[in-house]
């Protein structure tokens, strides 16, 4: 086994930019990309090995012919490679979505639900995004929201800057704001329900489709309960630091800024993405250069100091 750096499958949608590709260096022909899904097992987009003696194959097959012991005791009690992260650029805002829970989401559309996390990489001055409702209110009257198109006027707006934290759990109404890039750590799902999306029209030049009915059912109409913004603890290594943004039995995320050497030698598999800057890893019989942008998934057990100066969203499970 060996640190495999990984090709992201892109997705264009209407509200993306041309920020991953201009600033990030991600090759395509799209003329934007919304989002570029840097770890990544799932069916609708999985993630290329550009290194080694496995390059060309996919991650899943690469996780099939290391066996378990490649990701870990604590991600192989999944039925499922447990995490998808993604970059999103974020030109327009996002629908007004929901997430559904494992249980939910399995019944309903066979795959498991979506908990998840934001981290604000960079953003446009007086930038905002929709994180839960501002007061509880009951089921009827969200419902009466949605269809009367005044449920924003019970949305949570909160101004965002740069290095802004967000968890997000199942069941939290939410949306990405206009001129926002983010990194997100989520479960491996790609189940959305669409309750709001102002009214615009799809490439097929129809409104795009909403999910009323199953946002009722799994909507927690509350205010967020856990801390956001800028919040985590921060621990010193040498000149690094390492911030946590964010740990639960679903995943943990942390926040590199690096500054010289960083060992992650960990029993589980690490991704390490570059938000910025730019480093290099060493691991014993192999070493490969990290660009802005760049996605190193490390299995579980293989020793790698990365260097260089960055900023680096390391997650594992």
């Amino acid at each position: 086994m060996y640190p495999v750096l990984l090709k992201a499958p892109l997705k264009d949608y209407i509200w993306g930019g041309k920020r991953l590709k201009e600033e990030y260096g991600f090759e395509t022909d799209l003329e934007r990309v919304s989002e570029a899904w840097v770890l990544s097992c799932h069916k609708d987009g999985e993630c290329v090995i550009e290194n080694g003696e496995l390059r060309g194959k996919t991650l899943s097959e690469a996780l099939k012919i290391w066996g378990k012991d490649a990701i870990g005791e604590r991600a192989a009690k999944f039925p499922y490679f447990p995490l998808l992260i993604k970059l999103i650029d974020a030109c327009d805002r996002l629908s007004l979505q929901v997430h559904p829970d494992d249980e939910y989401a399995m019944r309903v559309e066979g795959e498991y639900g979506k908990t998840e996390m934001w981290y604000v990489v960079d953003c446009e001055p007086g930038a905002q995004l929709i994180y839960g409702l501002k007061e509880k209110i009951g089921r009827e009257e969200f419902e009466r929201r949605i269809r009367d198109n005044t449920v924003e006027e019970v949305c949570n707006f909160v101004p965002v800057k740069k290095g802004d934290m967000f968890f997000i759990p199942s069941g939290t109404l939410h949306a990405i704001g206009k001129g926002i890039l983010i990194a997100e750590v989520q479960q491996n799902s790609n189940t959305t329900y669409r309750v709001s999306d102002y009214g615009r029209l799809g490439a097929d030049g129809k409104p795009r489709a909403l999910h009323i009915e199953k946002a009722l059912d799994v909507t927690k109409t509350e205010p967020p309960t856990v801390p956001y913004g800028a919040v985590g603890d921060i621990l010193k290594y040498g000149k690094s630091e390492v911030r946590k943004l964010a740990e639960c039995p679903l995943f943990a995320a942390e926040a590199l800024k690096l500054d010289g050497e960083f060992t992650v030698d960990s029993d589980g598999f690490v991704s390490a993405v570059v938000l910025s800057g730019g480093a290099k890893a060493d691991w014993d019989g192999g070493s490969e250069s990290l660009k802005k942008g760049a996605s190193l998934f490390i299995p579980a057990g293989v020793k790698t100091v990365i260097s260089g100066r960055a900023e680096i969203l390391l997650s594992r499970v």
